[in-house]
């Protein structure tokens, strides 16, 4: 087995264990060291690099939610970090965007999750080698919702345990000069990735900074955890980095108050001409849904 690769750092360097764990969850907590399958495989780095693999879109329909969230790639000295992997309606685009930049499932050393909502959580399986790492908020609360919350279905906490997890928090740094962000509202155990790249700081944010729609707002569109918190979060996270890459956006600067857009649009909607009958386009205030039960 080859030995964990720690990093001295002013933060508490976390090993990604790349072991399946033993025991009940219990038994589990915070792993200690870590093999590295990724040190020789890829090129070192002297900062951390953040690639979109898949853009995140915020519209919704009459007939329910597409949530596309945005799935990104971390890479900070040959190591590489999936942030939020999406739904399984992703699947494919995925591992077609992983295939474009010569990489497959295999070669992903951990994946991350900012919090373990249906859309950003269910293709952690696509990845049975890589540890998925998680907010312990996040991990307990996934095991029993809150009976409103519609998106954690009541078998999110089961599925997870049957993978390999590791806890994280507030300034773990999972790589050189990539650290965790505790961001809790949207959910009770949200946390981001802030990467120092050559690009300056970069802040992968889930949905605790929702889309670009929160430099108006303030707060994101919907709140599961507390509303409270949620605000302190949009408001730490926008303050965190120069490049923020939102859960449901495009990633952006902020340019004197509004979104300074990094990436263009691009969305290509089959087998639906525009000129449908009944197809009609809405644009509508901001508002924000709060989960009856959520804490203040």
């Amino acid at each position: 087995m080859r030995s964990a690769a720690r990093f001295s750092t002013s933060r508490r360097a976390i090993s990604i264990n790349c072991s399946r764990l033993m025991g009940p969850p219990a038994a589990a907590g915070r792993t200690p060291d870590c093999t590295q399958r990724g040190r020789q495989r890829r090129r070192l780095r002297l900062m951390a690099t953040v690639d979109v693999l898949l853009h995140g879109f915020s519209f919704s329909t009459n007939q329910g939610r597409p949530a596309f969230c945005s799935v990104t790639l971390v890479e900070s000295e040959g190591r590489l970090i999936l942030v939020d992997p999406a739904h399984v309606g992703r699947r494919r685009e995925l591992s077609l965007a992983l295939e474009q930049r010569g990489l497959t499932e295999a070669d992903i050393d951990a994946v991350v999750l900012t919090h373990a909502h249906w859309d950003h959580a269910q293709n952690f399986d696509r990845f049975p080698e890589a540890p998925v790492l998680l907010h312990p908020r996040e991990r307990s609360y996934a095991s029993s919702p809150h009976e409103n919350d519609w998106a954690t279905p009541y078998w999110t906490g089961l599925a997870l345990e049957t993978h390999q997890l590791q806890e994280v928090a507030e300034g773990d740094e999972i790589a050189p000069g990539v650290r965790v962000i505790e961001l809790p509202g949207h959910s009770v155990g949200s946390i981001g990735l802030v990467a120092e790249t050559a690009a300056g700081t970069a802040l992968v944010s889930g949905d605790a900074v929702h889309s670009s729609w929160v430099l108006e707002s303030r707060q994101p569109p919907i709140v599961f955890g507390s509303l409270t918190q949620a605000r302190e979060s949009v408001a730490k996270g926008l303050s965190a980095a120069e490049n923020i890459y939102p859960g449901h956006d495009r990633p952006f600067r902020v340019v004197d108050g509004q979104a300074d857009y990094l990436e263009p649009f691009a969305l290509t909607i089959t087998n639906l001409e525009p000129d449908r009958e009944g197809l009609r386009f809405e644009a509508v205030p901001p508002s924000t849904w709060i989960m009856p039960g959520a804490a203040p």
